[in-house]
């Protein structure tokens, strides 16, 4: 029976398992959910519980786990295969990860930032293929981003890189002139609906007021996509600053990197071309003359498994050359 690498993601309050083949191919998959205050160590102690079951489950019928791919979202040392924190939830600082994977399930194990792991999913598998400069980024709960250069994925000094959330441009959302925000504080899925569900923030004119005045908490991006697609100036205006400030963010990538291709991914991006066409249209406006007609951006292609195939790629490349 064939080899398996059982791939890992450990987001927000979400988490994925799959098992796939060391060429990166998912075989079959599930989803989690933990609650957020229960911290790292609710995470834990579910992938501890879940992982096992998972493989004796699957893997029976179609081979043997031989090792272990995780994309974590938050910043680590990677050589030493530390989580450095999370920037959403407690309970991980300085943790040894790549450790305890090990030592909990007997399988060698890689680690990456989920962002990492994503774009050398998309550079192998999706959008990226055949390209040599690539820049993945996804707009979801946060913000994050990955390089490949010359068909290997940038790691910085070993710390991470990419980190387009937390570039900072001009605060839309601000009175004080000259104001700056982090991206990811302006264009996140929680970002953006923590605006929405601001008493006073929808105007009453607008059909999203009308669906949700009565209880604003329910309110979600998704929901300012269909509007804007049905016509609703507010929710087309408002999806505009959003892609007016992460199209600046672009132009800078291009500007620093000339990357032929850049997919965008995550939850918010799901909103599809209601997001994507004013993005273009802001990197468009800003973009330098050498950047010009030399790179196209797209919705990544890999979907909601795109941390996992990265993962499952990255262990399988390590175990395969050991």
């Amino acid at each position: 029976m064939r080899d398996l690498i059982l791939g890992v993601e450990i987001g927000g309050s979400k988490l994925q398992l799959a098992l796939g083949t060391p060429e990166g191919e998912i075989l079959v998959s599930r989803q989690g959910r933990v609650d957020v205050g229960q911290g790292g160590e609710g995470i834990r102690a579910w992938l501890a519980r879940e992982i096992p079951a998972f493989i004796r489950a699957e893997a029976t019928a179609l081979g043997k786990v031989a090792a272990i791919g995780c994309g974590f979202g938050g910043p680590l040392d990677t050589a030493a295969g530390r989580v450095m924190r999370s920037i959403q939830i407690e309970g991980w600082q300085d943790f040894p990860i790549r450790a305890w994977f090990e030592e909990t399930f007997s399988l060698p194990a890689t680690v990456d930032n989920d962002s990492n792991a994503a774009a050398w999913g998309e550079y192998k598998r999706g959008f990226g293929r055949a390209c040599r400069h690539f820049f993945y980024t996804n707009i979801g709960s946060g913000v994050g981003g990955g390089f490949v250069f010359d068909g290997a994925l940038f790691d910085g000094q070993g710390f991470g890189a990419g980190e387009i959330g937390h570039t900072y441009t001009a605060d839309w959302t601000a009175d004080a002139p000259g104001a700056v925000e982090k991206v990811e504080n302006l264009c996140s899925g929680w970002a953006i609906e923590s605006r929405l569900r601001t008493p006073g923030y929808i105007p009453e004119d607008s059909a999203l007021y009308a669906r949700f005045g009565h209880d604003l908490n329910a309110v979600t991006a998704r929901d300012l996509g269909t509007a804007a697609r049905a016509g609703d100036a507010f929710a087309k205006a408002e999806i505009g600053r959003v892609a007016r400030s992460f199209g600046l963010a672009l132009v800078s990538v291009l500007c620093l990197t000339g990357v032929e291709r850049i997919a965008i991914g995550g939850g918010v991006a799901k909103l599809g071309e209601a997001l994507l066409d004013p993005i273009r249209e802001a990197v468009r406006q800003y973009e330098f003359v050498s950047n010009a007609g030399r790179y196209a951006i797209s919705a990544c292609e890999l979907g909601d498994e795109i941390v996992l195939v990265g993962a499952i790629l990255r262990a399988g490349e390590k175990y395969a050359s050991s």
